[in-house]
Parts: structure tokens; sequence; C-alpha cells
């Protein structure tokens, strides 16, 4: 399972709507129960490594990475509204991008990186 989210996660880099870090956050703690050597590897990876040790250590993140988040989401739910027709679908759309948004705001944002 660990692996299988660290790939979504990779994946997520690349595309706005996947959420890179919940996902990298989920498969670390697959591989606490799993892995050791796989979790030491993302805990110290020189990219996802910082990202993750903060969150463990404060539960916060970044207003950087914050402000990414909130941006990927606007512009992959603008994307999403805009493509469908049914004024029933862009309202399921709109409310499901609510959930992550009011996720994120409610993070305690770390003001350095």
């Amino acid at each position: 399972m660990g692996l299988l989210f660290t790939g979504l996660a990779l994946i997520g880099i690349f595309l706005p709507l996947l959420p890179t870090t919940p996902l990298l956050l989920v498969a670390v703690g697959c591989f606490a129960k799993s892995s050791e050597k796989l979790h030491d590897w993302i805990m110290t990876h020189n990219t996802f490594g910082p990202l993750i040790r903060q969150w463990h250590e404060t539960r916060s993140m970044p207003r950087k990475a914050k402000v990414y988040a909130l941006l990927s989401i606007g512009i992959g739910g603008v994307i999403s509204v805009l493509s469908v027709d049914s004024d029933d679908l862009k309202f399921l759309v709109i409310a499901l991008l609510v959930i992550p948004v009011v996720t994120i705001i409610r993070i305690k944002t770390r003001e350095t990186n």
C-alpha cells in the first residue's frame, strides 16, 4: 500500500488535482508499519523529507505549499467546471472541491520554509 500511495504522490507532482503531500503522509504511515527501509528513504528524501518531518513535528504547512495547493485546486476546479455541460455536475465539482480547500485553510501555516 505504501508503494501505491508513493506512486500516486509522484503522479500528483504533475497533476494538480492529485495531492502529493497527503498521499506521501499515508505512504509514510504504511511504511512505518511495514518497511523501515522505505520509511527512512521517504523521511530523508531531499524533496519530500522536510515537508513530512515538519508535518510530524508541528502539524503545519509552509505558506508557499498552501498557496501552491490552493492555486492548483482552483485552476483544476475551473478547468473541470468549464469542461462539463451539466449544471448538476458543475455543482458537484464545486462541492467536492470545498472539502480540500477548507482542509488546507484550517491547517496551521508556517511562515518560513
